[in-house]
């Protein structure tokens, strides 16, 4: 093969798989960090007006709000996220005392559809949403509570983690 030959050979490839369809883009960038902590199960702080596209694009279907009216002020993120063809759940966590049985049981009930794959479950910041996942997978998953404390840890747990541990009985 004539070095020119080798040097277009790549090129031409390239092309023919962008013209077929082959290669894929991935989601574009969104101004919150998405954490991953099961398999088609995000959790993030708030995200913004324009995140909810690429949030989609990442295969999310559910988005569940565990923050209250009060901190949301004059948003709609209800209408954002039906705008951008998603399903909408409002799980109002109020900090620390929210963190009980009857919201995991709650978040629980509104994973079902989205188990599987196609779930987002933020607050502001994410502390809210990885500490209520972890109870949840305890309390209704069966995942044993180390496990459950890493799965809250990688959701985004930072204060509240006394307040999971002791949840876990797991000591400090």
């Amino acid at each position: 093969m004539s070095p020119r030959l080798r040097m277009a050979l790549p090129v031409a490839l390239l092309v023919a798989a962008l013209a077929t369809g082959c290669a894929h883009a991935p989601p574009a960038a969104t101004s919150v960090a998405l954490l991953q902590p099961l398999p088609g199960l995000y959790t993030a702080g708030q995200p913004a007006v324009g995140d909810w596209q690429s949030i989609k694009a990442r295969g999310v279907r559910t988005v569940i709000n565990l923050r209250t009216r009060g901190e949301l002020k004059d948003r709609d993120e209800a209408a954002e996220v039906r705008a951008a063809g998603l399903r909408y759940i409002e799980l109002p966590v109020s900090g620390a005392n929210g963190i009980n049985p009857a919201n995991a049981r709650a978040l629980h009930a509104a994973l079902a559809p989205a188990h599987g794959g196609g779930g987002l479950v933020h607050c502001a910041s994410g502390n809210r949403a990885g500490t209520l996942l972890a109870l949840e997978q305890r309390d209704f998953d069966g995942v044993a509570a180390p496990r459950a404390l890493e799965i809250g840890k990688s959701s985004g747990v930072t204060g509240l983690e006394g307040k999971l541990r002791q949840a876990l009985g797991i000591a400090e």
